[in-house]
């Protein structure tokens, strides 16, 4: 079975947002961050001096990926998707292109995907990465300055609280120093890859996107890419963020108009189409979002979805010691008691 063979029948996946921004729960000095925890930085505009030193308190003592991708298993997940690098430009693998990584500035010191890799070998389970190509708040050339700020969820898409200065920024330089090469490291030293989950096509051009396409179909010919790398260069639709529609893109009742257009999406080629969700409200861990989705409603997501054939993503946020909230997995597993009911 190939892999788009293998995504379509997978159906059900676990996504997890976890970096520097879960030891701060949405919170900082005094301020909550907006509905998304994980874009604390940029809704608060912390500074890269101030943000930074998280680095040196991240000393997740309770993380054991073998837990947290047997969790997966037990709830009928078929793939595991763990964020290698968001918004923050903090890369949670090793990185000989950026020392601005878990194993080199944290007292953790442990590689995260890698761990994560051999668990999900280990469990049969497949593993995809999240990585931001177009965001990268750590980068004075980081992407997003090209954007109208009056949408962006933070105080602006790029880091313009570090960096004011609009003109004197060049994202061709972000993406040849840091993006393309960290995309290949991850293609490269992490075994097989089933996907990578791009996210926020804003900046880059189409000829990086296909840069980025190609690197993947030649490192890893059947890892599969989602359609927010941009510009038209992908295999499979991520659909928006939570959305569970009525029928599929490519159906005649389907209207392209009424899109993302930030993600430009477009019907999938292959018929291939995921829909990433939370659990909460948040992606990552945030202790004052209490606004839980029920079991019933994520079996009944479920059950949707697959009745469309399109895959269900589901996230959790684990915290700064590296538990997945006790809520998520109670919610969890009481979905998949649910689905097993219905199927």
């Amino acid at each position: 079975m190939n892999m788009k063979e293998w995504f379509k029948s997978a159906e059900y996946g676990m996504m997890v947002h976890w970096g520097l921004y879960s030891l701060l729960g949405g919170e900082w000095r005094g301020h909550f961050s907006g509905h998304y925890a994980e874009w604390i930085q940029a809704n608060l505009a912390i500074p890269n001096e101030d943000y930074g030193r998280l680095a040196t308190a991240f000393n997740p003592v309770y993380f054991d990926a073998e837990e947290w991708v047997r969790l997966a298993k037990e709830c009928g997940m078929k793939y595991f998707v763990v964020t290698s690098k968001h918004h923050d430009g903090f890369a949670m693998f090793h990185s000989k292109v950026d020392r601005y990584n878990v194993v080199d500035a944290t007292p953790f010191g442990r590689d995260v995907v890698a761990e994560i890799g051999e668990a999900c070998y280990k469990h049969g389970l497949k593993m995809g990465l999240y990585y931001s190509q177009d965001l990268d708040w750590h980068e004075r050339h980081g992407g997003g300055y090209l954007s109208d700020p009056v949408y962006a969820q933070g105080v602006t898409w790029e880091n313009s609280w570090d960096f004011p200065n609009k003109e004197e920024k060049n994202y061709d330089i972000c993406f040849e120093n840091k993006i393309y090469p960290q995309v290949e490291e991850l293609l490269t030293r992490y075994g097989e890859l089933c996907l990578i989950w791009f996210d926020m096509p804003m900046t880059l051009k189409k000829e990086q996107s296909q840069r980025l396409f190609d690197a993947i179909k030649q490192y890893q010919p059947e890892c599969l890419i989602n359609s927010r790398l941009g510009n038209g260069t992908y295999d499979y639709v991520s659909l928006g963020d939570n959305e569970i529609p009525e029928q599929l893109p490519d159906s005649e009742e389907f209207d392209p108009n009424a899109m993302n257009e930030i993600n430009g999406f477009k019907p999938s080629p292959y018929g291939l189409y995921e829909t990433a969700a939370t659990i909460n409200r948040s992606w990552g861990y945030c202790p004052h979002d209490q606004d839980w989705k029920s079991a019933e409603t994520i079996a009944a997501n479920r059950k949707k979805l697959r009745r469309l054939g399109i895959n269900y993503l589901l996230n959790v946020g684990p915290d700064g010691l590296g538990r997945i909230p006790l809520k998520s997995q109670q919610i969890l597993r009481e979905a998949a008691r649910i689905d097993q009911t219905i199927l």
